[in-house]
Order: C-alpha cells, then sequence, then structure tokens
C-alpha cells in the first residue's frame, strides 16, 4: 500500500467527509481534501495547482477551501481561494493552521483534519454565511493523487 492509502483508514475518511458536510452547513463556503505521496516543489505552488486542477477556483463566490497534504514529504497547507482572502486578515488562517498541525505532530492525522475543517465552517460563516439557495458546488469526497 502506498503512504496516501496507509494515512488514513476508510472509517478516518468517511468522518473527515463527514467534517466536510457539517462545515459546509455553517458556510456557503466549499472544502476540500487532497492527499499526495509528495512534492517536489514548493507546497504553496502545488496546492495551487492542486485547487485549479479540482476546479476549485470555479465556485460562485470564490470560496473554496483546500486541505492539501503531501504524505510523505510531511508537507501540509490550507489554501483560500481570492473571495475569501481579499475579505480577511493576512493570519486568517493561522489559527486553523496550528489546530491541525498540533494534531498532525502526534500521528492524529483525522483529529487534525476534522477540527481543522470544522474550524473553518466557523470562520467562514462570518463572511460567508450559509443560506437558503446554497448548493454544493463541489464533491466532499478526499482527492488523491
Amino acid at each position: 500500500m502506498s503512504a496516501v492509502e496507509n494515512f488514513l483508514n476508510k472509517e478516518e475518511e468517511q468522518e473527515i467527509i463527514h467534517a466536510i458536510q457539517q462545515a459546509e452547513k455553517m458556510t456557503s463556503g466549499e472544502i476540500r481534501v487532497h492527499l499526495e505521496p509528495s512534492i517536489n516543489k514548493d507546497v504553496h505552488e502545488r496546492a495551487l495547482e492542486v485547487f485549479h486542477m479540482l476546479e476549485m477556483s470555479k465556485t460562485n463566490l470564490h470560496n473554496g477551501v483546500l486541505f492539501y497534504v503531501a504524505v510523505e514529504s510531511k508537507a501540509f497547507v490550507i489554501y483560500g481561494d481570492k473571495g475569501i482572502n481579499k475579505l480577511v486578515s493576512g493570519t486568517f488562517w493561522e489559527s486553523t493552521k496550528e489546530i491541525v498541525i498540533t494534531h498532525f505532530k502526534k500521528g492524529d492525522f483525522k483529529t487534525g483534519l476534522v477540527k481543522g475543517i470544522l474550524e473553518t465552517g466557523i470562520q467562514l460563516q462570518q463572511y460567508f454565511p450559509c443560506s437558503t439557495n446554497d448548493s454544493n458546488e463541489l464533491s466532499d469526497e478526499i482527492s488523491k493523487g
């Protein structure tokens, strides 16, 4: 099995998908998680590539959020689209990133992602509240590369 397949088991993946669904009930923001084995470039640059590959920049309000993890490289980034970044401060993602990293350092990857995703929903709610006509614009499934 690859490092990506060993990173989370099926139950953990389902808990993460459930967290995405819960977070998206709080906000019109769209959240995705992408896992891949390793990177050979800057982690932010790769996260941006994946963001576009997953067509996350096509949301109506440009409020997509990607949790990108390169498992073997031990690299992690939260990437928010331009609709979010034009409204929030430069430190907006720092507290969420710290929540995730704290759990990652303990080897508890599922909890880190779940707590980070739920915190993202809470944080985005003030800028992008969920409306009655909100639709799920992106898949909630974990993508793997």
